[in-house]
């Protein structure tokens, strides 16, 4: 693959939140493309974080488009309510949205992108209907509802086999993963076909968290 657009999407999930403007201005002048915000219930995955007002706040703070990941019961009912807090990239999970082709499009209609996401133990084929409704899909590399988990290695496999159903449907959809990417592993990822690279402690569980972000970029740049 090349000849693609790969982005480093810091989660705030692993912030130092007493510091958090300052953290965020260190990864945008390292150079990441994309917030990540996980939003968790408490019910869907078994810890709670941040909601709407956290969103609201970091869009007129950050230069960078925020990325709402919802582990949520019942996405639909508050997916469109994110991207009106200011989220121009809004995650449902396939497991907990029974509708899931009228929460893609209503997050569309509201003026963001869609994305589906899927949990470790579920198929690429769970996607498959819904896929065209998509503009990306968010592959969870752990178990959702805790940071600093060890990475799956089974993931990139699931990355591949995603990247083939969206190319052979001639699809304008992008790949993103989530869980224990760093140094290590993200050079496999990207040449498996993921595009946004969520990182958590790889960056804010470092000392320097600029030159955190500025080391993953450079670890893909032959696939740009």
């Amino acid at each position: 693959m090349i000849n693609r657009t790969i982005e480093i999407a810091p989660s705030i999930l692993s912030a130092d939140f007493s510091c958090l403007g300052d953290q965020i201005k260190a990864v945008e002048r390292g150079g990441a493309g994309v917030l990540h915000v996980d939003v968790m219930d408490g019910h869907f995955v078994p810890n709670i974080t941040v909601g709407l007002p956290v969103v609201k706040s970091l869009s007129g703070f950050t230069r960078l488009p925020i990325d709402a990941h919802l582990m949520i019961t019942d996405p639909g009912t508050y997916a469109t309510q994110f991207v009106a807090a200011g989220a121009q990239m809004v995650s449902v999970h396939v497991e907990a949205d029974a509708h899931l082709h009228r929460t893609l499009m209503s997050i569309r209609n509201a003026g963001a992108q869609a994305g589906i996401v899927l949990n470790p133990a579920t198929p690429v084929v769970a996607v498959e209907e819904a896929l065209q409704f998509a503009d990306y899909v968010l592959v969870m590399s752990v178990n959702p509802g805790f940071g600093g988990q060890k990475f799956i290695p089974q993931s990139i496999d699931k990355v591949k086999r995603l990247r083939r159903m969206i190319d052979e449907r001639q699809l304008n959809v992008r790949i993103e993963i989530d869980g224990g990417i760093d140094r290590s592993n993200i050079e496999k990822v990207v040449a498996a076909g993921a595009e946004i690279i969520v990182a958590g402690s790889a960056i804010f569980g470092t000392p320097d968290a600029e030159t955190a972000v500025k080391e993953l970029r450079d670890a893909t740049v032959q696939w740009v």
